[in-house]
């Protein structure tokens, strides 16, 4: 439930167009809603500006479309990532409004008063088989409410093609840059923005790619110092820290713009 959610129902309320026994109804599962398989953490938003989001890796289908639809009626925005097509399968009978994003593996459903653009992520990544993990911050970034710029297939093996896209980087308030095999390609995005960079290693690559731990570590010691690492094929986890640190930019702004109109 978001603030926005909240602040209609209590307008509502004092309107008279809806009962003080209807809206504490509604209000009665902040924090949480027990689903008995899982409590479903509505208060989030209104904690952290951002909302939960469904893991569906390891749940079952009908689990997925429970706690989605749930969510669904409480407001906002819906995300479940790593969802398999049984799960897809699962939520649009409940929630025929929802999307699939099969690259990305995300089952998303947009809702009014979903959080507003808070700036440009640019999302790059080194090989086209990189594209899921790329894919999965990018769409998670848009639901979210960040505009993205997807800059994909420009690995330090061929380095012209990321230099060709030295305008979209300039732009970008955060870079996330997804990348398998050696993990070179943060290190060099680092030495050309003056942005966070925020490095996802990709299990891409031959044996001694070890599943994306040979890219974890390049990046562990990167010797740029914008450069910041999350978990191997973590797309998710990139977006929703970009998001948050375009949240507290946007946020710091308004209040320095306040505190200016008031002297």
């Amino acid at each position: 439930m978001t603030r926005d959610a909240i602040l209609a129902l209590l307008k509502q309320v004092e309107d008279g167009n809806l009962r003080s026994a209807d809206a504490l109804e509604k209000l009665s599962n902040l924090p949480f809603e027990d689903a008995g398989f899982a409590k479903i953490d509505h208060h989030r938003s209104l904690r952290l500006g951002l909302p939960e989001v469904i893991y569906a890796a390891g749940k079952t289908p009908e689990q997925v479309a429970e706690i989605f639809a749930r969510m669904a009626i409480a407001g906002g925005d819906v995300i479940a990532t790593r969802a398999s097509i049984a799960a897809w399968d699962a939520v649009k009978q409940m929630v025929p409004e929802a999307e699939y994003h099969a690259e990305a593996r995300i089952i998303g459903l947009r809702q009014p008063g979903a959080a507003s653009n808070a700036g440009i992520v640019a999302v790059l990544c080194a090989g086209t088989s990189d594209i899921p993990v790329a894919e999965e911050a990018a769409v998670t970034a848009e639901y979210l409410g960040v505009k993205v710029e997807r800059v994909y297939d420009v690995g330090v093996a061929g380095l012209h093609r990321l230099l060709a896209q030295r305008k979209t980087l300039k732009e970008a308030r955060v870079v996330i840059v997804c990348a398998g095999m050696e993990g070179a390609l943060p290190s060099v995005v680092g030495g050309l923005v003056a942005a966070p960079v925020i490095a996802v290693p990709t299990s891409v690559g031959y044996g001694a790619a070890f599943g994306g731990l040979t890219a974890l570590l390049g990046m562990l010691n990167s010797c740029a110092p914008n450069v910041s690492v999350v978990n191997i094929d973590n797309g998710f986890g990139a977006a929703y820290v970009a998001a948050m640190m375009l949240r507290s930019i946007s946020a710091a702004t308004k209040d320095q713009l306040q505190t200016s109109d008031r002297h």
